[in-house]
């Protein structure tokens, strides 16, 4: 209210600056009521997503010395026929996915040419044996038998284990005493069932033939939770077979023991320069942000 008119309404009568001040409430409200009813027809500013959780497997303070690249002439990959997101036939009928993809960026940083060849995966490893290629690059996991046939670059992602639960039920941490009494559902013969049986004593363990069976059960609530891979969890989640059912509770679960070392990539025993090539060139993949473009394109929803 201005001076001159509030001058004005104490000069006046009592109930003149009565009534004035009843007018000046009532239109004050009235404003304030204007103001609100604005507010809430303006657009409102969209809410940004939580950013992706890109996984970093590389120390930037280990950085791999550069091998003698000059000495490779070519790199033959192998990979399988059919693990999509990871490989599968384009629809050009190449080669393509997030492991073929990313050979082609670790060709990009040898500088060398690269031929790509697609195979069952029970036959990979005999093709590297009989010199058929020089690398495999087919989400092949890195565990102490399969040392004793080839030897691995430094793992480029990890599988994690997850827990999912109905989305009703979801719990933001997940801890044994947690899981009292619960009922969890995991593959038969599984290490995720052999790390239930070790950790979530407490628990009634429900073993599933496969992961279709595993993930109904949850579906149709005849389990509180299941536990397994956590890449193929996070596509069925967000994909149609769930029906929206369902989510991740708590986090992933990484111990090497159960769930391995990490995936890498193979050549055959002895070949180190290779072996030291692949290292570096995937440091460098990482260290430029290519290897997190290429997670963000086939990895819509983290498994971590």
């Amino acid at each position: 209210m201005s001076i001159a008119l509030f001058q004005r309404v104490k000069s006046q009568p009592v109930w003149r600056r009565l009534a004035a001040g009843l007018a000046l409430g009532v239109l004050l409200a009235v404003s304030l009521a204007a103001r609100e009813t604005l507010a809430q027809t303006l657009p409102k500013p969209p809410v940004e997503a939580a950013p992706q959780a890109v996984p970093g497997f590389w120390d930037p303070r280990r950085r791999p010395e550069r091998p003698e690249l000059s000495r490779l002439t070519v790199i033959r990959f192998l990979t399988e026929t059919d693990y999509p997101p990871f490989n599968f036939t384009g629809p050009d009928g190449n080669p393509a996915g997030f492991n073929v993809d990313l050979a082609r960026a670790i060709c990009d940083e040898i500088k060398v040419t690269c031929t790509i060849q697609m195979r069952r995966f029970e036959t990979l490893l005999d093709a590297l044996s009989s010199n058929k290629g020089d690398a495999i690059i087919a989400s092949m996991a890195v565990t102490p038998q399969m040392r004793t046939r080839v030897d691995f670059s430094d793992p480029y992602y990890r599988a994690p284990a997850r827990f999912a639960s109905r989305k009703e039920s979801v719990m933001t941490d997940i801890r044994p005493e947690y899981l009292e009494g619960r009922k969890i559902g995991a593959i038969a013969g599984s290490a995720h069932e052999a790390y239930l049986k070790a950790m979530f004593t407490d628990a009634e363990i429900k073993s599933y033939p496969d992961s279709d069976a595993m993930r109904a059960a949850l579906r149709r609530g005849e389990v509180d939770f299941i536990f397994g891979d956590g890449i193929s969890l996070a596509f069925w989640i967000n994909g149609t077979d769930s029906a929206d059912c369902c989510a991740f509770s708590g986090g992933p679960f990484v111990e090497s023991r159960y769930f391995g070392e990490g995936i890498g990539i193979a050549v055959r025993k002895g070949n180190d320069l290779l072996r030291q090539a692949l290292n570096w060139a995937l440091f460098r993949v990482w260290e430029k942000g290519r290897y997190t473009d290429l997670w963000l394109r086939y990895f819509s929803v983290s498994p971590f």
